[in-house]
């Protein structure tokens, strides 16, 4: 065999075993960004089987740039616990009390590698189109090929079949408005419906992201900015304490769920 047909060959039997291994998962993420990465990685360290979907051909969410493309980000010093559970390097701002400033790529390349080093699966440029919707529960996701979909191409998609849902796509909240829009699902909010995120307000912002972590429907879970976009919540720009926090915590919430399997 030729070194070229092995290699081609070993990425598609290698790929091919992952891929079939995680079409039944206990738990299914949308979106990889940072309060996304942090549930896997302690879903994962949990002994859960989890995958993560990813749009993009790079994770990381909105970590990466930082504020307006100068590459440092602040976390608050309640946070920084989750930070050295990851090996991410923070130091504190001199004239800012409870704060700390870290490198956003350090940040958002030490979260992938700390959900992947943990047992979770990513499979980038791969696009969630629809949700699979059974006997009044959230019960996997419909998948597609990113590029497939962006051109446009007559192509049937694949499923994944999970015990829990989280929506981690960030403002967009795209899981959940696909809950609402196409399944036609009353969330857990004071309208059933999405509330739709506020301007900019740090503290609030902060605060409400944690606080709206939360199952909104059987199976359906969001954290993050999805979270705060589900309910109403104020965004926050580049600091990322309330975001950390947020997927811990959703990452209790499932794992108290499929307790109760």
């Amino acid at each position: 065999m030729s070194a070229e047909n092995m290699i081609s060959r070993a990425i598609v039997d290698t790929f091919s075993k992952k891929f079939m291994d995680y079409l039944e998962v206990d738990v299914a993420i949308v979106g990889a960004g940072p309060s996304a990465l942090v549930a896997a990685r302690y879903l994962a360290d949990a002994g859960k089987k989890v995958a993560i979907f990813e749009r993009k051909l790079a994770p990381g969410g909105g970590t990466w740039g930082g504020g307006m493309l100068f590459n440092e980000v602040v976390v608050q010093d309640d946070a920084l616990a989750i930070l050295d559970d990851f090996h991410i390097d923070h130091k504190p701002i001199a004239d800012a009390a409870g704060f700390h400033t870290l490198d956003s790529v350090e940040m958002a390349s030490g979260l992938i590698f700390g959900a992947m080093k943990s047992g979770a699966k990513m499979f980038n440029a791969v696009s969630v189109e629809d949700i699979v919707f059974k006997e009044g529960k959230v019960n996997g996701l419909v998948i597609l090929w990113t590029p497939v979909q962006r051109l446009g191409m007559h192509v049937d998609p694949l499923t994944v079949i999970s015990k829990c849902v989280l929506d981690g796509t960030g403002h967009p909240s795209e899981i959940m408005n696909l809950a609402v829009n196409k399944a036609q699902i009353q969330l857990s909010t004071p309208t059933g419906g999405i509330l739709g995120e506020k301007p900019m307000w740090v503290n609030s912002g902060e605060a409400s992201t944690v606080e709206n972590t939360r199952e909104f429907y059987p199976g359906l879970f969001a954290c993050g900015m999805s979270a705060n976009n589900v309910m109403g919540g104020y965004r926050m720009g580049p600091i990322f304490g309330g975001m950390l926090k947020s997927g811990k915590k959703v990452a209790s919430l499932i794992l108290e769920k499929l307790a109760e399997k």
